[in-house]
């Protein structure tokens, strides 16, 4: 009898103790490796508190770089890009930047795709995905779809990303039309800060791909006329 007993509470304890330990793995596997640093950022900006009519500039490590409300003197500006993310990432953390219902989301990814060997259907599908969610979780909020910036492969540092011209080329071209389509505003920052053969012009960046100060002030001049 104690025998029993004693199997019987091995029994229920293992029922009680497998479906949490599934559940844990199951989330465990569904969570994407985005990397330590995507979490932390993603983290960070859902215990930030959301504020109203926000402008949020949404995108990769080129968007992360710049101090937007400092620039701008505009404290309603919200940075809410991340290092190395893709269009994949933006959509696994939208929710986050559609929660306060922004006036204006500015966004800018894909050249990350395209180092991961990403294909241009692939991110112009993203994009597609992005602005429909954003239009039904937040109907008011204006969208404006930058073009991807051009990249210079006189530079050496990030080999995988300035060879993706051709591609973000063609991207751009369809993003624009998408912008047409779905009633938002695109933004043609390539065609700014390209010089000849479709280069970023080395006066903007370091190391063939982030922006430099004097980057940032010429994207700040092409989108002041949206911000009024």
């Amino acid at each position: 009898m104690k025998f029993f007993q004693y199997f019987l509470s091995i029994f229920l304890l293992s029922v009680l103790i497998l479906p949490a330990q599934n559940s844990w793995a199951q989330e465990t596997e569904e969570k994407p490796d985005f990397g330590a640093y995507y979490y932390h950022k993603k983290g960070l900006f859902e215990a930030l508190p959301n504020a109203s009519n926000e402008i949020i500039w949404l995108g990769d490590s080129i968007t992360d770089g710049n101090q937007w409300a400092e620039l701008f003197g505009n404290h309603r500006m919200k940075n809410r890009g991340i290092s190395g993310d893709i269009t994949d990432g933006v959509l696994y953390r939208l929710d986050e930047v559609t929660e306060s219902k922004p006036a204006k989301v500015f966004i800018m990814i894909g050249v990350n795709d395209f180092a991961r060997d990403r294909s241009v259907d692939d991110v112009l599908s993203n994009y597609k995905e992005i602005v429909n969610r954003i239009r039904e979780a937040s109907p008011e909020t204006e969208i404006y779809i930058q073009s991807i910036l051009p990249v210079n492969d006189d530079f050496t540092q990030f080999p995988s990303h300035t060879d993706e011209t051709s591609d973000i080329k063609e991207a751009n071209r369809q993003l624009q039309q998408l912008a047409e389509e779905k009633g938002a505003v695109y933004i043609n920052l390539f065609d700014e800060m390209s010089v000849q053969d479709d280069k970023l012009n080395p006066d903007y960046t370091e190391d063939g791909l982030h922006l430099n100060g004097q980057g940032y002030l010429v994207w700040k001049s092409a989108v002041e006329q949206y911000l009024d």
